[in-house]
């Protein structure tokens, strides 16, 4: 590890991605745009994949895969959807190599053209919908609840760990429905089960909206989304909902016969989140000695690290957290035992407040004799001696309150950067200064671009709201149905 910090108010690009590389998350790849995910940060996406793939299961979807290659007519079928990717597809050509006649290596066999070019995956609606074409045909049929996890490339210029590689991990929901409501219904109710993921297991508290029409995802009638705000005060968009309406249906001629006979094309939706949660998690909790993460998604929540000097120390230390671990492992907790010899107690401890794990525990001889144990908190770097009866289920209601801690730590931050704005000249004034900005605007595009070119913002969200507070554009002056969230962002 680095001894020199990068602090976050010094530099928190350099913060962040120094804190990614000394927690061992990832690293860059030789591929430009591209990253290595590290073991460390592979497990904690795991967490995050199981916990939703659970989710996913509850509300009845199935996992299945489909091929990581488009032929480039499937893209062209969809109008908005093709326009709204073509910039960042990556296109395989040929479909061979061969050894180069001069002996320097291998080339492309110009022999081996494809009769039609391949788009890696960008996202999979239009080679989803070909395959839902042939296994619809009545309502009977309905509805299909697909999830796919899989990897997709959308060629990036600028990239950064996680938050925006040309090629990353996600997973996209892709639906079919015999009825706008129950389409509409399961758009929404997707967004329900991340915007849940995101504070209950991420301690990430989210904003839950819509998208303004020009940011839409491509192709989609609606687009649902949750908006995290990180400690730069910059929002994040951390998942998306949409709702299709008929038109991939229409491009794919999907139709069904319902109860009467009658033709009608079928209703769709697509949801997903990637690893950018891993930049979102980063960003929201940890601070300037390294990852801080919270309980449920952390790898280890629980290690230990015994002190001693001679072998019988060892062992009995030793023993006492051997049958810590069984009683743990009983109540789910995955905890470590750190007794590696090659390393010293203080640089395990430094290690591990890097890796943000949420409690560490230290027992030496003084310990043992007094049947106590050091317990050091990562969110607060407290430290206090608990008694080693009972220390289980103590340190079960420690995690549950470290992760409360750090969900009310991250909503007292964004209500602390949240703020109601009338004047576009304060507007104009405050935004650099991050946080989330609620104003009202005219419900034109005119006027969201030209905020955008002129402060570099965006509209974040319509907020889901029962009344939405009636006003003037702060731009224009012109009448406002409400409230938008505005914020610079990832």
């Amino acid at each position: 590890m680095a001894d020199k910090k990068t602090s976050r108010k010094e530099d928190y690009a350099t913060w962040y991605n120094d804190l990614v590389y000394k927690a061992d998350l990832a690293e860059h790849s030789d591929v430009r745009g591209c990253m290595v995910i590290k073991p460390y940060g592979y497990a904690i996406w795991e967490n995050m994949r199981d916990i939703l793939d659970a989710k996913f299961k509850e509300t009845g979807h199935s996992n299945a895969y489909f091929p990581l290659f488009i032929p480039k007519s499937y893209l062209s079928k969809e109008a908005d959807h093709v326009e709204g990717f073509a910039k960042e597809c990556a296109v395989v050509t040929h479909y061979r190599l061969k050894n180069a006649e001069d002996g320097s290596g291998v080339v492309v066999d110009p022999e081996a053209k494809l009769q039609e070019e391949l788009i890696v995956r960008p996202t999979s609606e239009t080679i989803i919908w070909n395959s839902y074409k042939n296994w619809i045909q009545s309502y009977r049929d309905l509805p299909i609840l697909i999830n796919q996890w899989a990897n997709v490339v959308r060629w990036e210029m600028r990239t950064r760990l996680f938050l925006r590689t040309s090629e990353f991990l996600w997973q996209e929901g892709h639906t079919a429905h015999a009825s706008k409501a129950e389409a509409i219904a399961e758009a929404e109710q997707m967004l329900e089960v991340y915007a849940d993921f995101a504070e209950n297991y991420m301690a990430m508290p989210v904003l839950k909206g819509r998208k303004t029409a020009s940011e839409r995802f491509a192709g989609a009638e609606d687009t649902l989304c949750i908006e995290a705000l990180m400690q730069d005060g910059k929002a994040l968009q951390a998942g998306t909902s949409h709702f299709l309406g008929q038109n991939f249906a229409k491009a794919f001629d999907v139709k069904f016969a319902d109860k009467e006979g009658k033709l009608d094309f079928v209703w769709a939706t697509s949801w997903g989140v990637s690893t950018r949660l891993m930049g979102a998690l980063i960003m929201t909790h940890s601070d300037d000695e390294g990852l801080v993460l919270p309980p449920a998604l952390a790898p280890i929540q629980v290690v230990a690290v015994p002190i001693y000097r001679t072998e019988e120390e060892r062992q009995k230390i030793g023993q006492k957290l051997d049958q810590l671990a069984i009683e743990l492992k009983t109540k789910g907790i995955r905890f470590k035992i750190d007794d590696d010899d090659n390393r010293r107690p203080g640089w395990k401890f430094a290690e591990y407040e890097s890796k943000g794990v949420p409690i560490r525990l230290a027992m030496g001889p003084r310990d043992l004799e007094s049947n106590k144990i050091e317990v050091a908190r990562r969110d607060t770097k407290t430290k206090e001696t608990f008694d080693f009866n009972d220390l289980a289920n103590q340190l079960v209601h420690l995690l549950d309150s470290i992760q409360e801690n750090l969900l009310q730590r991250a909503k007292n931050f964004r209500k602390e950067n949240t703020h109601i704005i009338d004047s576009y000249e304060s507007f104009k004034i405050n935004i650099d200064k991050g946080g989330f900005f609620l104003a009202h605007w005219d419900g034109t595009p005119e006027t969201e671009e030209r905020i955008k070119l002129e402060t570099k913002a965006t509209i974040r969200c319509i907020l889901f709201e029962d009344k939405p507070e009636p006003g003037s554009c702060m731009v224009t002056g012109k009448p406002s149905a409400g409230r938008v969230v505005f914020a610079k962002a990832y």
